[in-house]
């Protein structure tokens, strides 16, 4: 493996460097199996390389496997040296990429480069972040999808009412000054804007006698039981000292710029795994491109998506 001060620095570096199918697979095996390959059909030690077909084989079980075996690269017919650079590209790009430009740089169908940038979204999702403390903005907001594609039976979070029909609410939360004194965002898709379904997120992310911070929304009423709770009206002012949710409102910014001139329109079944994307991209900002896609790709392993699930079609 690669150390933070030698990986490539640039998009251009990236190509170049996994231009190599061998270099790929040192890459990705290394970061697997950092004290050597490991069967994972029966956790079998010191298998056989082929390396004529780029296989162990276990002289266990005698099964062979590849590198790909449970990650998201998983039998995909594409190699590591597309995969990589896709990779690269999607965790860097501040706006992300289309499946349609991905497909025309790839050579690949639209629908596969679709399918790629889904299963790479599975691996920058960062998983539970430890509770928010200090000063916390919460706030929430709608992206519009397309409600006619909806599939009947599906649990697709759609707010009704006037203004936002045919919407998903997304609810989001921010640290100010995290740990390492940058913000730190979460976000998760929310079934209504109502008391019953914000104050419980804010209570399962946020630790008790933190300042949070919301806009004169009802919903956010009965937080002051458990919080420093401070409200910023918007009809008078956006901020009034420390008093406001300027730091979610430029998430907010940057996310729905990804998807109106990005991405153009995102289904409401799909969003999630945008907004996963989205999240990681902020709150690595300040990592520079080669070690934020080092943490991305360190997220392969164990996550796996089959394209019926992601198109509603498993049992």
């Amino acid at each position: 493996m690669k150390t933070t001060n030698e990986l490539p620095k640039t998009l251009v570096e990236a190509i170049r460097y996994f231009s190599n199918p061998d270099v790929c697979l040192s890459f990705v095996a290394n970061l697997r199996w950092p004290h050597g390959p490991v069967c994972p059909e029966c956790g079998g030690v010191e298998p056989s390389f082929l390396k004529t077909r780029r296989l162990w084989k276990c002289k266990a079980c005698k099964k062979q496997f590849s590198v790909k075996v449970g990650t998201i690269f998983e039998d995909s017919p594409i190699g590591l040296d597309k995969w990589l650079p896709v990779l690269w590209m999607i965790v860097n790009c501040k706006n992300g990429v289309s499946s349609h430009e991905m497909g025309r740089t790839l050579g690949v169908t639209q629908k596969t480069a679709w399918f790629m940038l889904h299963r790479i979204r599975l691996a920058m999702q960062t998983g539970t972040f430890k509770k928010f403390s200090g000063e916390v903005e919460v706030d929430e907001t709608f992206i519009r999808g397309r409600a006619r594609f909806m599939q009947k039976g599906k649990s697709i979070l759609k707010i009704k009412g006037r203004g936002t029909v045919g919407k998903a609410a997304v609810m989001g939360l921010l640290e100010r000054h995290g740990p390492d004194g940058h913000s730190v965002v979460k976000v998760k898709m929310v079934p209504t804007v109502r008391h019953k379904a914000l104050l419980p997120e804010v209570h399962e992310h946020v630790t008790p006698g933190a300042e949070v911070f919301t806009d004169a929304l009802r919903s956010y009423k009965g937080l002051e039981a458990e919080y420093v709770h401070k409200v910023i009206d918007h009809a008078e002012s956006y901020a009034e000292g420390k008093i406001h949710t300027n730091g979610l409102e430029n998430f907010w910014s940057l996310l729905k710029r990804g998807i109106k001139g990005t991405y153009v329109s995102v289904e409401p079944f799909h969003l999630f795994r945008y907004l996963d994307e989205q999240a990681y991209r902020f709150n690595t900002r300040e990592v520079h491109d080669g070690l934020r896609f080092l943490q991305a790709i360190r997220g392969i392993i164990g996550k796996r998506v089959m394209y019926q699930e992601l198109i509603g079609q498993t049992a």
